[in-house]
């Protein structure tokens, strides 16, 4: 029986979630700047309420970005010490790909445009459909101007908006959905989901290929010339 561990740290919320004899566990909370102190014990507690030992896991899932740029690597060091010193591959999973499993688990939403507030006046930004359980993209990720937010091209139906960034810039993007929850944070339970449809494809990664998603390199607004 497969055992996954999954972790998120990339936006505002932090959290943890285990698969174990078919059984889903979870803990999450609302901790901005916390994470650090936070992510440790709550794989502690969450392996302890499972009754089993981190060596007992077959994998690591993480967020790994679009996000806070701080929490993504706090995430990641954690992921990559974990799976060094047990010898697991990993399974690096969009952020925005677990917006959209959380509003297809909490509102059945089919068609979600996922949304992050990236700062500088964009979001980061993703539309994905279901397809028998799994939130699949469509197009690509990107960070952009709220005006620029859009459906892919081609794309028909309704569409949930969820996210940060619809929380922040509903009135200026681009597409315009049935519904929004712009409150709606990652949540891990959602990242397990994923990573369970990627073990199960072969995705899984060396510990030493875990790296961040950015979607871009700019991570500070430019000083402006003397």
């Amino acid at each position: 029986m497969t055992t996954l561990l999954a972790l998120d740290t990339a936006t505002e919320a932090c959290s943890v979630a285990l698969l174990h004899d078919g059984r889903v566990l979870s803990h999450y909370e609302v901790a901005p700047r916390l994470h650090a102190q936070r992510l440790l014990p709550m794989i502690e507690q969450i392996l302890g309420d499972a009754g089993v030992t981190a060596a007992t896991l077959d994998a690591i899932a993480f967020g790994r970005g679009p996000g806070a740029f701080t929490g993504v690597r706090i995430a990641i060091g954690v992921v990559q010490g974990l799976a060094f010193a047990l010898d697991r591959p990993v399974l690096p999973i969009s952020n925005l790909a677990v917006l959209a499993q959380r509003a297809l688990r909490e509102q059945g939403a089919q068609q979600v445009a996922a949304a992050i507030d990236a700062r500088m006046d964009e979001v980061y930004w993703g539309c994905y459909r279901e397809a028998s359980g799994e939130m699949r993209l469509l197009g690509v990720e990107a960070v952009l101007p709220p005006e620029q937010a859009d459906a892919p091209r081609g794309a028909e139906g309704n569409w949930f908006g969820a996210g940060t960034g619809w929380g922040t810039h509903a009135a200026r993007i681009a597409l315009k959905p049935r519904a929004v929850a712009g409150e709606l944070l990652p949540h891990a339970e959602d990242l397990l989901s994923l990573a369970r449809f990627a073990w199960a494809r072969g995705e899984a990664l060396a510990a030493d290929q875990a790296q961040p998603v950015y979607l871009r390199d700019q991570v500070a607004t430019p000083k402006a010339p003397r």
